[in-house]
């Protein structure tokens, strides 16, 4: 499994929307500047992931974009399956459905069953706040 630069982009995109939530809108000309990613390339981004779930827009004068639901609601393995597709590490895991005509005789399955639970259970239990806490610098006052 090989994740897509749309993919990390629109992680990045997403942290950086969490980080700012603050400041209510955020434009993507702001978040392209920020994230050193070009403001085309987030808006095709922004495509993928309008989804009302995901994404709130806000259209004109202080328009741009925000989070539709607090950043601990937002999942890493989330966020890729909108913008992979899939993260299953072989095809024949690909959606709900056992995709391949031998899965009855082969030796491998059992392998790539359980990485790809490792894989989700990795992704799905990390959250956009856990990234964000993360990466907050450690200012102590005392």
């Amino acid at each position: 499994m090989k994740i897509s630069t749309k993919g990390r982009y629109a992680l990045r995109m997403l942290i950086d929307l969490a980080q700012n939530q603050g400041e209510g809108y955020v434009s993507l000309k702001d978040i392209a500047n920020r994230q050193e990613i070009s403001k085309k390339y987030l808006e095709q981004i922004v495509a993928m992931l309008n989804r009302p779930d995901i994404l709130r827009t806000n259209r004109g004068y202080q328009g741009g974009y925000r989070l539709a639901k607090p950043a601990s609601e937002y999942t890493i393995g989330e966020i890729l399956r909108v913008t992979e597709g899939s993260i299953a590490p072989v095809s024949c895991l690909d959606g709900d459905e056992m995709s391949c005509d031998r899965a009855d005789i082969c030796a491998t399955l059992s392998i790539w069953k359980g990485l790809n639970k490792v894989i989700c259970e990795y992704l799905d239990g990390i959250t956009l706040q856990d990234v964000v806490d993360e990466a907050a610098p450690n200012d102590y006052v005392i």
